[in-house]
C-alpha cells in the first residue's frame, strides 16, 4: 500500500473513547480503534496496567470520534473531570445507583 493511501485509510478510521467499570468499583477511561478487541484485552489481563488484576471489567459507555487526535482530546477532558462530575454522568445514564 502506498504511503498516501495508508494515511487516508488511517484518517477515515473510527476511534472510540470508552469507560469501563472494574470489579473493585473503580472506573477506567481509554481510547481505541477496535472496541471489541480492547475490551477483550482488558478482561484477559492484557489491557492497560490499571485494569490488570481489577477484572472482569464492564463496558459502561463508548463514544465514536473521527480521529485519534479527537479521541485523545475527549479522553483527556474526561480524565480532568472531578470524580463527583463523573459519578453524576454515570448516574444520569443509569449505570450506577450510588
Amino acid at each position: 500500500m502506498k504511503m498516501k493511501n495508508l494515511r487516508r485509510s488511517l484518517r477515515s478510521e473510527k476511534w472510540y473513547v470508552y469507560l469501563l467499570e472494574c470489579r473493585d468499583g473503580s472506573y477506567y477511561c481509554g481510547i481505541t480503534n477496535n472496541l471489541e478487541r480492547r475490551v477483550t484485552e482488558h478482561n484477559e489481563g492484557r489491557g492497560a496496567k490499571y485494569t490488570r488484576g481489577r477484572g472482569p471489567i464492564r463496558l459502561l459507555d463508548a463514544v465514536i470520534l473521527p480521529s485519534r487526535s479527537e479521541a485523545q482530546k475527549h479522553e483527556a477532558a474526561v480524565k480532568k473531570q472531578q470524580k463527583a462530575k463523573k459519578l453524576d454522568f454515570l448516574k444520569s445514564k443509569g449505570f450506577i445507583d450510588k
